[in-house]
């Protein structure tokens, strides 16, 4: 992936439709021109820290983000597909952290997203939308004990683990992700574990977004639980083991299986610039009733110069996530890829997830000044077993009907990427990928290449 280390972590008439509508992507400049405005947000929002014992603080966020896409959905020039558009993503995050003593903090965050000037229906989730949500409840969590040694925190929150290949918020989509969860933390010097029992937060569109543990009505039932153990007794290396298991009804079948698996990441710091990433993980139980073996793995090295003014990272990394040769004979080769953040480890155009494919990276990073870094990736793109589908970031949308005996070569995508921390508060992002459609979508249907531009500038008090 443009891994965490390689990019900043700061804690998605006719003529005129077939004009790219890129001056949208200039909208979110408005931020950049308005010091009034910066100023009155400095005004309203910095946090209020109270003296004593108690410390209240007011969070804000506010992102916009202007994207262009072209083919990305359909690989087809000849068809003017309501995706093939630009449009605005735009998200306010209002928040209040609360800790009344050393032992208890409160956490309530509530979000609203929307997304303008599209052509496509403004409904999350439905043609690749990120749709409109209007002011609902994201965080709602209390926190028992000392985070930095035992606690329990209940409640609406983010899980996030690893380099979130299964587990993360999904912070790309202006919604993103969190779960109504019971989380147990104990931590020592040199290693932690996490206990979790939880279910994610679905959106609805025009009532309060819930949980099946929340929504009464729901017969799915999912449970989706766990144990992780992250260790850094070795002096070069991180260490990770985890059992995660995922339980969840419906009409066809429950869904019950278990994900082993482990992960080790190498410190440049601590071996003379040189960083490695190693995951391995495997699947059993069973898929709507039928049953479910499958793995996947991770690889990744690179070498860091830490001495040069521009710090770069030259990297080269291989994923594979299996897939099922035969879709009638009852069991399940393809690895379930849970709740990943799938962005941008597998391409910034979000075509592909950790399931039926081979992935093959180049990477190359550098940091030009203290507050920019820019990243050049090339990803090669293959389908595990053409008996399978192409499953995009989301793991259960199907980019081409199945078709055995296609070529396995999915495509190749260039990814340019350029983040900079404006200042203290303000973020931008920008980029642009380019997707040379393979052999597999040319025995399959159209292929065109795809194009994908973006801009988005992020808020934060």
């Amino acid at each position: 992936m443009v891994s965490r280390d390689s990019i900043f972590v700061f804690n998605e008439v006719e003529d005129y439709k077939r004009v790219p509508r890129l001056h949208l992507l200039l909208f979110p400049c408005f931020l950049l021109i308005s010091p009034k405005l910066l100023r009155a947000g400095e005004a309203v929002v910095a946090p209020v820290i109270t003296p004593g014992p108690d410390l209240l603080q007011f969070t804000f966020q506010a992102r916009v983000r202007g994207e262009w896409r072209e083919n990305v959905y359909d690989f087809n020039d000849s068809n003017d597909a309501v995706t093939d558009d630009a449009w605005l993503l735009h998200r306010i995050r209002l928040g209040l952290e609360w800790q009344p003593a050393s032992w208890m903090h409160f956490t309530v965050q509530g979000q609203d997203v929307r997304e303008s000037f599209s052509d496509r229906a403004d409904v999350p989730l439905q043609q690749g939308a990120e749709g409109d949500d209007a002011f609902d409840l994201r965080l709602a969590s209390l926190e028992l004990g000392d985070s930095k040694h035992l606690s329990v925190k209940l409640g609406r929150q983010v899980l996030s683990y690893g380099d979130e290949r299964l587990v993360g918020p999904l912070e790309w989509l202006n919604f993103s992700r969190t779960f109504d969860a019971v989380k147990l933390h104990y931590q020592e010097k040199d290693w932690w574990v996490d206990g979790f029992a939880s279910s994610v937060v679905r959106l609805h569109e025009s009532k309060f977004n819930n949980s099946d543990w929340t929504d009464t009505q729901n017969g799915r039932r999912q449970l989706f639980s766990g144990l992780y153990f992250s260790s850094t007794m070795l002096p070069v290396q991180a260490t990770d083991l985890y059992a995660l298991h995922l339980h969840e009804e419906s009409q066809t079948g429950s869904t019950d299986f278990i994900t082993l698996g482990t992960r080790m990441k190498g410190d440049p710091l601590k071996l003379d610039g040189w960083d490695y990433t190693l995951e391995l993980a495997g699947q059993a139980g069973q898929v709507r009733g039928e049953d479910l073996r499958a793995y996947a793995w991770h690889l990744e090295g690179g070498y860091n110069w830490l001495d040069s003014g521009w710090k770069p990272r030259l990297a080269l990394e291989y994923s594979h996530g299996s897939g099922d040769g035969n879709a009638a004979d009852g069991q399940v080769g393809t690895f379930q890829n849970l709740f990943p953040t799938n962005h941008p480890p597998y391409g910034f155009m979000d075509t592909m997830s950790w399931q039926n494919m081979h992935n093959l990276v180049l990477r190359l990073a550098a940091q030009p000044h203290a507050r920019v870094k820019a990243t050049l990736d090339l990803h090669g793109f293959w389908l595990s077993d053409t008996a399978d589908a192409w499953y995009r970031a989301n793991g259960t949308t199907r980019v081409r009907n199945v078709t055995p005996g296609a070529g396995s070569h999915a495509g190749t995508e260039l990814d340019f990427m350029l983040n900079a921390r404006l200042n203290q508060h303000l973020d931008l992002l920008a980029g642009y990928s380019h997707f040379f459609a393979g052999s597999y979508l040319d025995d399959t249907g159209a292929g065109d290449d795809a194009d994908f531009a973006y801009l988005m500038l992020t808020l934060n008090y």
